[in-house]
């Protein structure tokens, strides 16, 4: 049906819509059916809404509305404590590889006394132990892109790169101030061959030999205090009478260990409060590779919570001190073509005991 079509029907059904009461407003009247050509032509459904070109979207980038923290926050890291229980010195160069510590003795005897007589001697019997050092390094990398890639999140890589490096230096080094370094004549806290045997603790009335089980402290204050106290008196026996209760002496253990000190006896008074009584001279140290070795402390003791007492000197003489022939020498930067490399250096004698009975251990508390 075209437009003329159209016209013709609607009239002829005008009359009859009429008398069926259908109206128009002036103005608005009909004036034909719709054809059927107009019926294909959707262009004239002007109210419709159209298709989209682009994806649905009301956002807008989501970089755009991320804030990035200008604080920096790090992984945080076991402290290393081996050099503020046993001090720590230079020895030497990273060219030395072997050093001589000359140990003397006194030798003699007396003899009657008489005008005439020629018995009796003084001498000296000289030995020169011997520590191997061991050199360490490490390397830094970075790119150009990297740099100003790092640079577009406000972190300063060279600098976080740098501090990495000392960190992992620092560390090892720390590990062989109790280890020592396998294959060298090169020791530690831990394993020096010249240390007397380990004591082993007094059993508890809790069960076993721990001050601390399942994250509880299960020995009372007295039993703790006992242990520290045979380990006192194993190292007055050592020294045949050199060290006393006035004796500038560490004591060193884990964390977990050291908060047993905290235990209180009936009277009120706890094991922190008696060490400082009767051992005026006494200091604590706690190092968390001196804790029984587990998944979350792989380079602790093996059979056990360990615990020393070392005197730090005897009659002037001090009893071991951690050593290095190089702290950390920093090597020339070598350029490539868009990246940079960068060698670090440290150097180890490992702990040194000039004299072993100086210190007494415990192990299993």
């Amino acid at each position: 049906m075209n437009l003329h079509e159209a016209i013709a029907a609607f009239e002829a059904d005008k009359p009859f819509l009429e008398a069926r009461g259908i109206s128009w407003a002036p103005g608005a009247e009909v004036k034909a059916y719709l054809p059927d050509a107009f019926r294909r032509d959707f262009t004239l459904a002007m109210d419709a809404q159209p298709s989209l070109v682009t994806d649905p979207n009301s956002a807008v980038p989501a970089m755009l509305t991320t804030l990035i923290d200008p604080q920096i926050y790090r992984v945080l890291f076991a402290p290393t404590k081996a050099a503020e229980i046993a001090t720590e010195v230079r020895k030497g160069t990273w060219l030395d590889e072997t050093t001589m510590f000359p140990v003397v003795e006194f030798t003699g005897e007396v003899s009657s006394y008489g005008d005439y007589a020629e018995n009796g001697r003084a001498g000296a019997n000289t030995n020169w132990p011997q520590r191997q050092s061991y050199l360490f390094q490490v390397i830094k990398e970075y790119g150009e892109r990297e740099l100003e890639r790092a640079g577009l999140a406000r972190i300063n890589w060279i600098s976080e790169v740098n501090m990495a490096a000392a960190n992992i230096l620092v560390r090892y080094q720390n590990l062989t101030y109790h280890y020592g370094v396998a294959g060298l004549q090169n020791y530690g806290l831990f394993n020096d061959p010249n240390l007397s045997a380990a004591l082993t603790p007094a059993p508890k009335a809790a069960g076993g030999t721990a001050w601390v089980q399942n994250g509880a402290v299960v020995a009372t204050a007295n039993e703790i205090y006992n242990d520290i106290e045979a380990l006192f008196i194993k190292l007055v026996n050592q020294n045949g009478g050199l060290v006393d209760r006035n004796t500038r002496m560490t004591l060193a253990l884990s964390p977990a260990s050291e908060a047993a000190l905290t235990a209180t006896n009936s009277f009120n008074v706890n094991v922190s409060d008696l060490l400082k009584k009767n051992f005026p001279n006494l200091r604590v140290v706690s190092d968390y590779l001196y804790g029984a070795q587990s998944s979350a402390n792989p380079q602790g003791v093996v059979a056990g919570n360990l615990m020393q007492l070392i005197a730090d000197e005897v009659e002037g003489q001090r009893t071991v001190f951690c050593a290095y022939n190089e702290k950390m020498r920093a090597h020339p930067i070598i350029r490539a073509t868009s990246s940079f490399r960068q060698k670090e250096t440290s150097g180890t004698w490992g702990a040194v005991f000039r004299y072993p009975a100086g210190l007494a251990q415990m192990v299993g508390i």
